[in-house]
């Protein structure tokens, strides 16, 4: 079993189309590069910068809880779990 990143339409270029991946790592920051293996160009629309951390209008969710609150690129993941990544979305 390995851990799911569900793709958000946006993104789906980087993806082939796929509307979820998937990848390992422990880490979420271990995770992402392991995914930006094998779709490159995924990596840079959801992290930024030296260090490296989430993009400001991107939001990640690991299970259903914001990793914002849970350590960032640390958050721990594991077989199973489930990544979902949201653009903000602006416009009026």
């Amino acid at each position: 079993m390995a851990i799911e990143l569900r793709v958000p339409t946006i993104l789906r270029t980087y993806t082939g189309g796929e509307k979820a991946v998937s990848g390992a790592g422990s880490t979420l920051a271990e995770f992402i590069d392991d995914v930006e293996g094998n779709h490159p160009g995924l990596k840079e629309r959801i992290v930024e910068g030296d260090p490296a951390e989430l993009r400001r209008f991107v939001n990640v969710y690991v299970n259903d809880e914001d990793v914002r609150f849970t350590g960032g690129l640390a958050t721990g993941v594991k077989d199973g779990d489930v990544v979902v990544v949201l653009p903000a979305v602006a416009g009026g």
